[in-house]
């Protein structure tokens, strides 16, 4: 695979390979194409138009729109003069979008105003009302302007007044660790908080996973939100550096992105758990020419072993990985493998420049074996987060990042994880994690997803409350037999709760916050 090098600022690899092959292809979005050249060109004129608002190094700039061109166009051209981009989810309510511009106080909003019949002018109206650092609202091209509005294309006329010279300074001025990316953190333990990311880290991301998972031409299809980390910098910037091109899907639909993937000939095959399973459930699966795949990779959380065993049988590499958007995603890495006993349990090993420690609640580290919380130290982590100077007691003295995940390492150097600290409970006084139970109904035949929470429960102090969703018949007796074969009495959940779907993040992961919510309204009733 071509030697790519480490450049300054993320946004410069637009520039970097429209040098090199100007005419190469850079994004599609519904059948229209981007080449290098014209990415390159529309980061530049949007860079201009944003110093000639009196956009400086360190000002926010906020995007609401779907995962599409424009979005990236508006991320690198920010990102390249010093700005910090953060991108909205057009699913958030109101009051999710207020929480988010108040708080990291953007300069200047880009923005649809209608997505999927939804239309934003009242409450792009309410949050310039809200925030008294938003300036300006722009809209993208074919958006209708309302009052106080401007359209991108009389935006963009008055950067024509801004030289090269000038533009050029903007960007040597910035770089390296200073800020570019705000994330918002979904908020199960509380309202989102902004993980400030900075240059270096996305591009030490970037080229590292290229490096463990080479694929050439790379080829990708992105349909994550763009306020989330896995539409960035998961496939995003790793596409932009090695010079490949994005298949933006703006409205994911498991029918739709199968398509794409055919079509454009996809040679990466990167997703959650939850896509593949809605996909590999499709009817018309088989008839879908996907001969172009290299890779196949999944994020976010474990595979079940169906779904595992029915990507094996393409004959093609699978990985995975695990991070944090707090850690730029960098934590562990597995290697492309066809081992089903590595690819079903672990993460694999610490990321490039990652330090890993599995520390126990004494402070001390966890043996072989044994279970810890993750710990990791790298130049990929995060600033700290917008607004917080303290960074919420997040970092050890000796500046390692509390994930807050558990995990063990085993005698090859490889993580399992085990859960998250806040998932694990206490059932009569033995520790519990839900990540093992559903392993185990995972296993089961007519098990499609399931997903497990601790309820308060009136003897044992807390009990599981398992929400499964089935592929055939099943009775909770049967679940219950089940895990008596395979777990310790004090792990079997006290409830079964038979679902027809199970709610989902924006990003296709499980809900658990809903769940919780649902497992409290439910009660145990009759069950034990």
């Amino acid at each position: 695979m071509t030697r790519i090098p480490t450049l300054p600022r993320i946004s410069d690899y637009a520039a970097y390979h429209a040098a090199r092959a100007a005419e190469s292809q850079a994004m599609t979005v519904a059948g229209r194409s981007w080449t290098y050249e014209e990415l390159s060109g529309a980061v530049d004129e949007l860079a201009r138009a944003l110093l000639a608002a009196g956009v400086r190094k360190g000002d926010r700039v906020a995007t609401l729109q779907t995962p599409h061109p424009d979005y990236f166009i508006a991320f690198l051209a920010t990102a390249s003069i010093g700005g910090i981009w953060v991108g909205l989810h057009p699913k958030h309510r109101s009051e999710e979008l207020r929480h988010i511009v108040c708080d990291c106080e953007p300069c200047l909003l880009l923005t649809r105003t209608r997505i999927d019949g939804r239309d934003y002018g009242n409450e792009i109206r309410a949050l310039s009302d809200a925030c008294a650092a938003l300036r300006e609202v722009v809209v993208f091209e074919g958006e209708q302007p309302e009052p106080g509005m401007q359209t991108m294309a009389s935006f963009l006329r008055r950067g024509s007044s801004v030289s090269d010279a000038t533009l050029e300074a903007a960007r040597q001025a910035c770089g390296h660790r200073d800020p570019c990316l705000i994330v918002y953190t979904s908020g199960s333990t509380g309202r989102p908080k902004g993980a400030v990311l900075h240059h270096r880290g996305i591009v030490n991301f970037s080229l590292g996973q290229n490096a463990l998972w080479p694929v050439e031409p790379l080829r990708v299809v992105n349909y994550f939100p763009i306020n989330h980390l896995g539409c960035v910098v998961d496939v995003s910037t790793p596409c932009l550096t090695a010079g490949g091109c994005l298949l933006f899907l703006e409205q994911f639909d498991p029918l739709a992105c199968l398509e794409l993937m055919e079509r454009e000939c996809a040679s990466l095959w990167a997703s959650v758990p939850s896509v593949f399973q809605m996909q590999l459930a499709l009817p018309q699966f088989e008839r879908f020419d996907l001969s172009a795949l290299q890779l196949i990779v999944w994020e976010g959380a474990t595979l079940p072993a169906p779904v595992l065993e029915k990507l094996l049988t393409f004959g093609l590499p699978l990985a995975t990985n695990y991070g944090m958007t707090e850690t730029t995603s960098a934590i562990t890495a597995l290697e492309p493998t066809r081992d089903f006993e590595l690819l079903a349990h672990t993460v694999g090993r610490p990321f490039p420049g990652a330090e890993v420690r599995l520390v126990q609640a004494d402070g001390g580290e966890a043996a072989v074996g044994e279970v810890g919380e993750i710990w990791v130290r790298s130049d990929n982590n995060l600033v700290g987060y917008w607004g917080r100077p303290n960074g919420d007691d997040v970092f050890s003295p000796e500046g390692y990042f509390k994930t807050g995940d558990l995990a063990l390492r085993r005698v090859d150097g490889r993580l399992q994880i085990a859960g998250r600290i806040k998932e694990m409970f206490k059932s009569g006084g033995y520790n519990v994690y839900p990540l093992e139970i559903e392993a185990a109904l995972q296993a089961h035949p007519a098990v499609a997803v399931v997903a497990v929470v601790a309820v308060a429960h009136p003897l044992w102090q807390e009990a599981g409350m398992a929400f499964v969703v089935t592929r055939s018949p099943v009775t909770e007796q049967d679940l219950t037999q089940w895990c008596q074969q395979r777990l310790a009495n004090y792990k079997i959940p006290k409830r079964f709760v038979l679902q027809p779907q199970l709610p989902l993040l924006p990003v296709g992961k499980v809900d658990k916050v809903a769940l919780r919510r649902l497992a409290a309204q439910l009660g145990w009733g009759d069950s034990r």
